[in-house]
């Protein structure tokens, strides 16, 4: 009996929406060759991570055994998935390989950091494969809410698996390939061992729509606008974009797009041949001396990114053009978990200027790219896989995921980021814990999640910031008082005085009395100015700040 395994380890994606990371492997225990399927990331809040652009997963252990990487197989353009490729690529120097459309955004993005066209592989889809050491891997077309989705067919020693990657069950998507049923049974045929599976829309009980549906209820929108109609989606929804557009054409409308993602994600449709055509459009230059009942703007910012095209228009103009009450509003997405915030406050920034904002909340103008119950469902019918990995969802879509393949008879495991999985056997089980945990990229520095940069932000945040500046001469005595300089902190607090006056006399006081060795030793005495700096302060409002002491000595 072979003692080689295969193996699933995620290092992000599992138990989190987005951040995807998968790596499969085959061989001998602790020597299996290893290929990596998605390199995502996930986006910043400012409640717990502050000035953070991009947050990467923490690929270390990926790094330590990069000689036994194979290759990055991506499955399709999503910023989840592909958005870290080139920030990592450096850490990692394997072939990606993903379909035209895919390969097109990923060369853009390595191009910007400086990156070869080689190091990624344009691949057809199936039956093509693509050789990486003891894997054959496939990518198979599904429906998305972007073009080119594809999963994927990995077929290795101990038997096939498929990755899903994201995918709904779409028999006509506008743009980009159907669900094809035939297909689907055709992968099926040779036995699934392991099924790799998307859960976000594992609570949704109802079947999935189409995005053909959402087209005559978005013309019919259009139609009743009386100034500016103004709607955002996600720039790589194509399929919707191309909706919006052509209803805006049907409607005489002239049509703009304003963002450069959008424009961007045009272009590599028409580029690649996913869009064979596309609604004339006009500049925004132009669009500012067309009449307002004849324009319609298509822009970025769905989520409530500040610096997106729908947050500068909801703060004031954009690239000259300015919305004004009268004019429409759509968002045609849904909010992610968490984006809620910034949404709302372009919504009521919007309504204050008398803007009418429709959101999704009707259902009418906007469907998930993601496969609800009933379709999860269909696939596992479909394919009738030995084990189900639940993936692409937080913990309770996993563990709900795991309870539905039960149901079927096939055998679930629930595996979080960083939770290798042994897949070898009839059952699945853990092999091991890897330590994973995330990237930041913060300006042009990458750093971890526990290196305390962003812990030290928050606190100063919350708290405000205190400097102590003391001057010792030649004999550790103090030469004048101690000054302070305040950040963040109310100017005046129960003393009645100015917050800085009673700091620098309570510092002063403790520079008199205090002994010859503290006054020696800056450590001691570092950490008895930030005591009573603390101290002081939370006394007078409340707050213990963050404190930093600097100690200067004449020689």
């Amino acid at each position: 009996m072979s003692s080689d395994r295969l193996i699933y380890l995620p290092l992000g994606g599992a138990g989190e929406i987005g951040m995807n990371a998968y790596v499969y492997g085959y061989g001998k225990p602790g020597k299996e060759r290893l290929i990596l399927v998605d390199l995502g990331v996930t986006f910043p809040d400012m409640d717990t991570t502050p000035g953070v652009d991009l947050i990467m997963p923490d690929i270390a252990w990926l790094a330590k055994n990069r000689d036994r990487l194979e290759a990055v197989f991506i499955t399709h353009a999503h910023e989840d998935h592909v958005g870290a490729v080139a920030h990592l690529y450096d850490r990692l120097g394997a072939p990606v390989y993903a379909r035209a459309f895919t390969a097109n955004i990923a060369r853009r993005k390595m191009g910007e950091h400086g990156h070869p066209d080689e190091a990624v592989t344009t691949v057809s889809a199936w039956p093509e494969m693509t050789e990486a050491g003891p894997f054959q891997v496939g990518f198979v077309p599904l429906s998305h809410s972007i073009p080119e989705s594809s999963g994927l067919v990995i077929d290795t020693p101990a038997g096939r698996i498929v990755h899903s990657g994201d995918f709904k069950l779409d028999e006509n998507p506008i743009v980009g390939e159907a669900f094809d049923r035939k297909l689907w049974e055709e992968v099926a045929k040779p036995g699934v061992k392991v099924f790799a599976c998307d859960s976000t829309n594992v609570m949704s009980r109802h079947p999935g729509r189409s995005e053909s549906s959402v087209g005559g209820e978005i013309e019919k929108l259009v139609g009743t606008a009386e100034g500016v109609f103004v709607a955002t989606t996600f720039a790589s929804n194509v399929a919707r974009v191309l909706t919006l557009a052509e209803a805006g054409q049907r409607a005489g409308r002239s049509v703009c797009l304003l963002g450069r993602a959008m424009r961007r994600m045009i272009e590599a449709a028409i580029e690649t041949g996913v869009l064979a055509d596309f609604p004339r459009t006009v500049s925004p230059e132009d669009a500012r001396n067309i009449p307002r009942e004849n324009l319609m703007l298509i822009v970025t910012g769905s989520q409530g990114e500040r610096r997106a095209a729908s947050a500068q228009l909801a703060n004031g103009k954009y690239q000259g053009i300015e919305l004004k009450e009268g004019d429409m509003f759509l968002f045609s997405s849904k909010t992610i978990p968490g984006n809620e915030r910034g949404v709302l406050r372009i919504v009521n920034q919007l309504s204050e200027k008398g803007v009418d904002v429709i959101d999704d909340s009707s259902g009418l103008y906007h469907v998930s790219g993601h496969a609800n119950r009933p379709d999860l469902e269909t696939m596992h019918e479909i394919l009738q896989p030995e084990i189900l990995v639940p993936m692409h969802g937080e913990h309770r879509h996993l563990r709900e995921h795991v309870k539905l393949a039960d149901k079927r008879g096939i055998k679930g495991i629930l595996a979080v980021n960083g939770m290798m999985i042994d897949l070898t056997g009839k059952a699945p089980k853990v092999a091991e814990y890897i330590d994973t945990g995330r990237t930041y990229l913060d300006g042009s520095v990458k750093y971890g999640a526990l290196d305390g940069i962003v812990r030290d932000r928050i606190r100063m945040a919350l708290n405000g910031h205190v400097m102590v500046n003391v001057i010792l001469d030649e004999e550790d005595a103090p030469l004048g008082e101690p000054w302070c300089e305040l950040r963040g902190l109310a100017e005046q607090g129960s003393s009645n005085a100015p917050l800085v006056d009673v700091l620098e006399a309570d510092l002063d006081q403790f520079l008199g009395r205090a002994d010859d060795k503290t006054l020696a030793d800056d450590d001691k005495l570092e950490e008895q100015l930030r005591r009573i700096a603390r101290q002081t302060t939370q006394g007078e409002i409340g707050k213990k700040p963050e404190v930093t002491v600097v100690i200067s000595r004449l020689s």
